[in-house]
C-alpha cells in the first residue's frame, strides 16, 4: 500500500502531475485512487470529466474522487458541533456567526484525510494519490493530527472525568448546556480517527510527499521551506517534479533571458534537493487536459520508472529534543571533520563540506535559539541548538 501526497505552491501544476501519476500507476497495474483534499478542486478539469464525492471509475484500475469536505465535516464533527452551538446560543451568539466560529481553520481538510484513511484501510486500492491543497495549507493540515492527538490524549480524559463529577451540580445551578457522555464519545471517536491518520501519514514505508515546483525564485524558496517542515513533521519526500522547464527546442532569442533565469533556479533545485529524485518536465505547447494528454505527460515525466515503486521517501534531517536542547541530525557520508563548517545566517543553516555547501531553511521554532555546538561522528552531523 502506498500513499503519495502531491503538493506545491498554487498554480505550479500539482493537480496535473497528480492526475498523470495516478493514470500511469493504473496503467502499470496498480489499483489506484486519485483523490483531492484541495477545497478548490481541479481534478475534474484535469481529467476533463465530471467528478463527485463518491469515487468514479474512469477505467480499469483507476478511480477518481473530489472529496466533499463539508460532508466529511458533518459526519465527524456533527455531535460536537451541535454541543458547541448550544453553548454559543446560550451565550447569545446565534445564526451564521456561530456557524462560522464553529468551523476551525484546517478542520475540513483534516476530515478529508480521514476519508483517505478509510480508503487505505478498505483494501480496495494499492495506491492512493492525494492532490493536496497548496503548500501552506498542506503543512497546516499535516501538522493537525499531531496537535489534536496531544489534546485528545492528555486533556480530554481529564475534562471528561471532571465533567462527570461536576455535571449534577452544574445542571442544578445553571442552565448552561453541559456536555453529556455522548459528546465525549463523539470526541473520542474523532480522536481515534485522527490517531489513525497520524499512523498512516507517519509510516515512511507507506506515505511520502512529492513536491511540484517551477524554476522560479518564489516557488523554489517555498519548496525549500516545505522540504524542511515535512522533515520536521516526519514526512519523507520521494521526488521533486520541476514543471514548465523551457525545452531545448525553443530557440527564439525572446526566451534567452528567461532561459538563463531558469538555469540558475535549476542549479539551486539540484543543490537543495539532492537526496531525492529530481524530475524535469518541459513546458508543453498546449494545455495538458484529458486522459490522452495526461498519458503523454506521464510518459515524459516517468519514462520507464514505475511512479509508485520507483521512489522512496527520504527526510533531509531528523530533529529530536534532548532536555532543553534541540538536536538536528544530518547525514554527511564520507565527510572529514577538517573540511566541515557549520554557519547560521538568519533563518538558514549552512553546511559546508570541502568545496560543497548546502543550506537548510530552519523551522520557526529554532529561529530564537542559538547554535550550542556541532559534532561529526559516523557520517552524521549533529547540530545542537540551546535554549
Amino acid at each position: 500500500m502506498r500513499v503519495v501526497l502531491v503538493t506545491g505552491k498554487g498554480g505550479v501544476g500539482k493537480t496535473t502531475v497528480a492526475a498523470a501519476t495516478g493514470l500511469r500507476a493504473a496503467e502499470l497495474g496498480h489499483r489506484t485512487l486519485v483523490t483531492s483534499t484541495d477545497p478548490a478542486h481541479s481534478l475534474a478539469d484535469a481529467f476533463d470529466v465530471p467528478l463527485g464525492d463518491v469515487p468514479s471509475t474512469l477505467f480499469e484500475n483507476l478511480d477518481v474522487q473530489q472529496i466533499d469536505a463539508q460532508l466529511q465535516l458533518a459526519k465527524h464533527w456533527g455531535e460536537l458541533h451541535q454541543q458547541l452551538k448550544r453553548v454559543f446560543d446560550w451565550g447569545g451568539v446565534k445564526g451564521i456567526e456561530a456557524e462560522e466560529f464553529l468551523v476551525f481553520p484546517g478542520m475540513d481538510e483534516l476530515f478529508s484525510l480521514l476519508q483517505v484513511k478509510d480508503h487505505a484501510d478498505s483494501g480496495s486500492y494499492d495506491t492512493i494519490i492525494v492532490d493536496c491543497a497548496p503548500t501552506a495549507e498542506t503543512l497546516r493540515l499535516l501538522s493537525l493530527p499531531e496537535v489534536l492527538s496531544w489534546y485528545f490524549d492528555r486533556v480530554l480524559p481529564t475534562e471528561r472525568r471532571l465533567m462527570k463529577a461536576a455535571r449534577p451540580v452544574l445542571t442544578r445551578m445553571t442552565n448552561l448546556p453541559v456536555p453529556g457522555e455522548d459528546v465525549f464519545d463523539a470526541a473520542e471517536g474523532v480522536f481515534l480517527a485522527v490517531e489513525g491518520v497520524k499512523a498512516l501519514l507517519s509510516d515512511s514505508e507507506v506515505t511520502s510527499a512529492r513536491l511540484v515546483v517551477n524554476p522560479e525564485k518564489m516557488v523554489v524558496n517555498e519548496a525549500r521551506r516545505t522540504y524542511t517542515y515535512l522533515g520536521l513533521f516526519g514526512y519523507g519526500v520521494d521526488a521533486v517534479v520541476v514543471n514548465r522547464v523551457l525545452p531545448a527546442s525553443v530557440s527564439d532569442s525572446y526566451f534567452d533571458a528567461w532561459r538563463e533565469v531558469q538555469a540558475r533556479h535549476l542549479a539551486e533545485i539540484e543543490e537543495s534537493f539532492r537526496e531525492v529524485s529530481i524530475l524535469p518536465l518541459r513546458l508543453f505547447g498546449q494545455e495538458m487536459v484529458g486522459v490522452d494528454r495526461l498519458r503523454e505527460l506521464a510518459a515524459e515525466l516517468y519514462g520507464d520508472t514505475d511512479p509508485i515503486t520507483g521512489f522512496k521517501g527520504v527526510s533531509p534531517f531528523t530533529l529530536t529534543e534532548d532536555g532543553e536542547e534541540v538536536v538536528i541530525e544530518l547525514a554527511v557520508p564520507f565527510a572529514d571533520e577538517e573540511e566541515l563548517d557549520v554557519l547560521r545566517r538568519g533563518g538558514e543553516l549552512y553546511i559546508t563540506v570541502g568545496p560543497y555547501r548546502r543550506s537548510f531553511v530552519l523551522p520557526d521554532s529554532l529561529l530564537r535559539r542559538r547554535i550550542a555546538g556541532a559534532k561529526l561522528a559516523g557520517g552524521v552531523l549533529r547540530v545542537t541548538f540551546g535554549g
